[in-house]
């Protein structure tokens, strides 16, 4: 799965926002089996952060520096779960995504991590590791979405229940694409 996942995510068309009003960052959707299923590990942000508090995230933040968007992924990924940058193996990036009220785009960044490992939640921005076995988020019955008009254009926003937690906002657009990019892989 992890090769046809690389080949469908280097082959397709990147969408990219450049907009100088908004800020370059980046995530990392992990992903690892677990018990003979594909597994994406999700975030709960703390209260401690000021944008996005008790939300459902992957992990990620705001470009620092001259860093990639790549490096930034990772870093952040290292800060708010422990997880060491050579212990991610990148399948490829997805479509930016913008956050609609915190003005950040956002490039994902998929990877295949260990299982078992040893998380550290940082415990400042993250509150705790949330594992969603790939077939609850496919359950058609465990999401929906809705279509708004955000600042003048249109936005389709979906929402995925999993447990007593629903994400969505960017994350779950995120979540969303990738589910498609899976579902193709399957396919092919």
């Amino acid at each position: 799965m992890d090769k046809k996942l690389k080949e469908i995510l280097s082959s397709r068309p990147k969408k990219r926002i450049t907009d100088d009003k908004l800020v370059p960052s980046a995530v990392l959707l992990p992903i690892y089996y677990k018990e003979g299923e594909i597994h994406i590990l999700f975030t709960r942000r703390t209260e401690n952060v000021r944008e996005h508090k008790r939300q459902i995230s992957f992990p990620g933040g705001a470009r620092q520096g001259g860093e990639s968007l790549l490096q930034t992924a990772l870093r952040e990924s290292t800060e708010e779960i422990g997880l060491a940058p050579d212990k991610v193996q990148i399948l490829g990036e997805m479509d930016d995504e913008v956050t609609l009220d915190s003005n950040y785009a956002v490039t994902p960044f998929v990877g295949v991590v260990p299982w078992p490992y040893d998380f550290k939640v940082d415990g400042w921005e993250t509150d705790e590791i949330i594992e969603a076995p790939l077939p609850a988020l496919l359950d058609e019955e465990s999401w929906h979405h809705k279509t708004e008009v955000v600042a003048g254009r249109k936005v389709t926003s979906y929402f995925y229940h999993y447990r007593n937690d629903v994400i969505w906002g960017a994350t779950a657009r995120i979540l969303h694409q990738f589910l498609d990019i899976f579902v193709q892989a399957v396919k092919s």
